[in-house]
């Protein structure tokens, strides 16, 4: 759920929010609709979680997030923060009301240049008041870091400073072009040389969980104990619901909330102000116009790839930003870097240390 679609006080260079510089809000209406239809599902599964991102959820003060949480029930939250509001009062909020909390973060200095305030300052130290904050509060957090250049030398220190910050998890992001952001362009070579050198650190002192590769090696699980291959339109799929400030609902790709376009118009596959979240999702197929085209664009991956059994096909947002308003492309740079060199990077390492021993 975005709660805002402001990034306040940030203005990272590589942000693909078109919004992030105005100050949306989400209506408690939105929040009372969703949980209409949320309320059901997390009474039936306990690890339901509502997480709140696509701007800088705190942004929106304590008195508004507290409102917009108040009529879940038996869901988990979570907020995806970029940590530099972060202050002794949000803290207790967080803590009383037992939220989850992710950090965005790049790394040490060097590696975190392009997350800068509204000034075009340096955020690394306000990052980090807000990181030492939730330490003095004992609140654990996870991590997610956006590496804009995936130089293989840097992957030792990369993943040391994500250690000692004392993070529960980190997730990795080759930077995308994506949105607004275009300049995103990752060599697949450098990257794969990435990976494996993350792998070969992580190897070596397996203290952080590293999300891409424990994708990775549950992959490898799956396939050993004779899984199946990846999802297909005919299959049972997971549409990721993003429910957007003003109520509209993004399925599979959070990334094109607020976006439009004359072919596709405005991605969304209804509102909740005036359909049911839970009817929105029976009916995905019939009510997302650019659903078919995607599947298509799927079945192409699936004709033509090798990887396709662990990517799973190409995502939404990148084939779309990526193949000139097209959602039946196949391969993109983020596929090349995230999906394509993390898997050869992740088995390169096995291999290498398979014979080393």
């Amino acid at each position: 759920m975005q709660p805002t679609t402001q990034c306040q006080p940030l203005d990272c260079t590589y942000c693909y929010l078109p919004f992030r510089k105005l100050r949306h809000l989400m209506p408690q209406a939105v929040a009372d609709a969703v949980a209409a239809a949320v309320n059901v599902w997390a009474a039936a599964d306990s690890r339901f979680e509502v997480v709140w991102h696509g701007g800088e959820p705190l942004a929106v003060g304590r008195d508004h997030l507290a409102a917009l949480m108040a009529p879940f029930q038996g869901a988990k939250h979570t907020v995806q923060t970029n940590a530099v509001l972060l202050d002794d009062a949000w803290c207790a909020f967080l803590k009383e009301r037992d939220v989850g909390v992710g950090i965005s973060i790049d790394g040490p200095p060097s590696m975190n240049t392009h997350r800068v305030t509204r000034a075009g300052h340096p955020a690394f130290r306000l990052i980090m008041r807000g990181v030492e904050r939730l330490r003095r509060h004992g609140i654990p957090f996870s991590a997610i870091a956006v590496v804009s250049d995936p130089d293989p030398a840097s992957a030792q220190e990369f993943y040391d400073f994500f250690v000692e910050l004392g993070c529960r998890s980190l997730g990795v992001n080759i930077e995308e072009h994506e949105g607004v952001n275009t300049t995103a362009d990752s060599p697949p070579a450098r990257a794969t040389e990435f990976w494996e050198a993350l792998t070969c650190a992580w190897r070596a002192h397996p203290v952080l969980e590293v999300r891409e590769i424990s994708r990775v090696l549950g992959f490898a699980r799956t396939v050993l104990d004779g899984g199946t291959a990846p999802l297909s339109a005919e299959q049972v799929w997971d549409p990721l619901p993003t429910v957007a400030y003003d109520g509209g609902v993004v399925l599979l790709s959070p990334e094109l909330a607020g976006f439009h376009d004359v072919r596709l118009g405005d991605f969304t596959t209804g509102n909740v102000m005036d359909t049911g979240l839970a009817v929105l999702l029976e009916q995905a197929e019939e009510r997302t116009p650019w659903l078919a085209e995607f599947w298509r664009g799927i079945d192409a991956c699936r004709a033509t790839c090798p990887y396709i059994a662990f990517c799973g096909g190409a995502h939404p947002a990148n084939r779309y930003f990526e193949h000139d308003g097209r959602m039946d492309g196949t391969r993109t740079r983020y596929c090349t870097a995230s999906k394509i060199a993390l898997f050869e990077g992740v088995t390169r390492h096995a291999d290498t240390f398979a014979h080393s021993h």
